[in-house]
């Protein structure tokens, strides 16, 4: 069964790395038979958060996010690329998740996660796992983390090196992970 997998990216800096590993994940998830898409918080350019989505009363709100809203509601699953700011998420990719709540319900949710240096933004998953788990969204139990992210993939995405070897392995059980969990909350919905 092909699904229809959405992942989110929000780092706002320059000479973004994270986007690497974005590109990484569409690519493989697209080679394992199924439909993934980018959802770049800074392409997006939500304000901001004043309201959310619902807040709005029907056919007032923006229409970047409208037209994100539809998209987050038709999507089977969601990677969350989460960098880590201080130890935290990123705020880009916040504001943008803050933005909705019911187009994320009762869907799977997996965590990718990196920084610059060996950690590979382990601390971000933490406060992904909760946000993620209190918005209604099962978050799998399988991540991946990528640490040293600009010698592991380079400009378009592709592994290099023994951290792009290790990150080929590791992408395979997230993956069936992911897909799993997806496949059986589509099913129930």
């Amino acid at each position: 069964m092909s699904l229809d997998i959405l992942i989110l990216y929000g780092s706002y800096r320059r000479g973004r790395m994270g986007i690497r590993l974005a590109d990484y994940l569409v690519t493989g998830l697209k080679n394992l038979g199924h439909k993934a898409e980018l959802v770049d918080a800074m392409a997006v350019d939500l304000p901001m958060l004043d309201q959310r989505y619902s807040d709005y009363s029907p056919g007032e709100a923006p229409a970047a996010m409208a037209a994100l809203a539809e998209r987050l509601t038709a999507a089977d699953a969601f990677v969350f690329v989460a960098g880590e700011y201080n130890r935290g998420v990123q705020p880009g990719l916040k504001n943008l998740v803050d933005h909705y709540l019911k187009e994320f319900d009762r869907r799977p949710a997996a965590i990718a996660s990196y920084s610059a240096g060996r950690y590979a933004g382990v601390n971000s998953q933490a406060s992904w796992t909760v946000t993620l788990s209190a918005m209604g969204m099962t978050v799998v139990p399988e991540r991946l983390s990528v640490g040293q992210i600009g010698q592991t993939l380079d400009e378009q995405g592709r592994p290099q090196g023994d951290g792009g070897a290790a990150l080929d392995r590791g992408f395979a059980g997230f993956a069936k992970n992911l897909i799993w969990w997806a496949e059986a909350a589509k099913a129930a919905r």
